[in-house]
């Protein structure tokens, strides 16, 4: 079965690489090369690609944009970042965003071939042991947020982070224009809500639910 592929990277030595690379394997169909984010789009929508490849830094519209509307007008293209560098956020974003596959540049040119074979297939590549602990801790933190939001209002919840971070009362009070006295009385509900007995034991909940 030929996978049909579209790659898009402003650095023209990364697009004629990967491009010859993908052109080694028989079954692998490069439709388009795009060298900045904004021809991605059209091209997608054009040659309704099996995948697409992207960088994440590019000119005119960046690679976690360009995959948010890919997957916002349902488009039947499936996602993989090849980039230099990614960060927990970009990384927790890739996700929301529908991405199936992610592959560093530093790595070696055949796994890049090796995920678009699994995103293929149906499956998810994610070959980076730290990306896929990264991903873990990311994961944790959502759960923990979600269940946090379950039981405390936006205020209490952006104490509890504060809190975590070590600021004391007077600290958390400057930056929230409120009182020691109705930091404290906050922090009593909080521990209220969440069953815990002491500062310390709060910070290793939010420790543990991954806000820190």
């Amino acid at each position: 079965m030929t996978i049909r592929l579209v790659v898009a990277d402003d650095h023209p030595l990364v697009l004629n690489g990967v491009e010859n690379l993908l052109r080694l394997e028989e079954d692998f169909q490069l439709l388009a090369r795009c060298k900045d984010g904004l021809e991605v789009l059209p091209a997608v929508r054009l040659q309704r690609p099996d995948i697409v490849i992207l960088d994440i830094r590019m000119p005119g519209k960046d690679g976690l944009t360009i995959a948010r509307e890919i997957l916002a007008e349902k488009l039947p293209t499936r996602v993989v970042l090849f980039t230099a560098e990614l960060d927990e956020d970009q990384l927790l974003e890739a996700i929301r965003a529908g991405v199936r596959g992610i592959v560093m540049k530093e790595m070696e040119p055949q796994l890049l071939v090796q995920c678009i074979r699994k995103v293929h297939a149906g499956g998810q590549w994610l070959e980076r042991r730290t990306t896929s602990l990264s991903l873990e801790k990311l994961m944790r933190r959502e759960a923990g947020t979600r269940e946090i939001s379950a039981l405390l209002t936006p205020r209490e919840t952006g104490m509890v982070r504060m809190v975590a971070q070590g600021l004391r009362n007077k600290e958390i009070a400057d930056q929230l224009f409120i009182s020691e006295g109705t930091v404290k009385t906050h922090l009593h509900n909080i521990y209220e809500k969440l069953r815990v007995e002491s500062r310390l034991a709060l910070m290793r909940y939010a420790q543990e639910k991954g806000l820190v």
